[in-house]
């Protein structure tokens, strides 16, 4: 789900603020989006609501990224002993003129997948970013 309309709670949007400032402050050419999935009846179908999704693209065709454009997933688990949602992994998709290029889970073995694969100096920043996401949502008192 776009990321803007799941910052239900001040605490929530923090966190989704967080991530988007951070990821600005490693690679400040990228434009965030809170907003990567379309308004229309045939998207609405696709959207898991159990994930925050939030872009990001470069002003070109990044030859480390080997992408343009990034959608990160942030899946949650709402955990039904305690009603709180916590993050399970986070997975990311690079994205080029012919479509996704390559994909990223942290929820399976952190390799990557696709027809081409970041730069490895890229590719270990990228997981390092992944492993910052799970602090911030994962790691406070109060669950997302």
């Amino acid at each position: 789900m776009n990321a803007a309309e799941m910052a239900t709670s001040l605490d929530f949007a923090s966190k989704i603020a967080t991530v988007v400032n951070l990821f600005k402050q490693e690679f400040p050419d990228a434009k965030s989006d809170l907003k990567p999935w379309q308004n229309d009846p045939d998207t609405r179908e696709l959207i898991d609501p159990d994930s925050i999704d939030i872009g990001f693209h470069f002003p070109g065709i990044s030859r480390s990224w080997r992408s343009r454009s990034l959608l990160f997933q942030i899946r949650l688990y709402k955990d039904p002993t305690n009603n709180l949602r916590r993050v399970i992994g986070v997975e990311v998709a690079g994205f080029d003129h012919e479509g996704e290029a390559w994909r990223l889970s942290t929820v399976e073995n952190w390799n990557f997948v696709g027809r081409t694969h970041p730069s490895t100096e890229i590719g270990d920043r990228l997981k390092n970013f992944c492993r910052h996401i799970l602090e911030i949502f994962n790691n406070s008192t109060d669950a997302a």
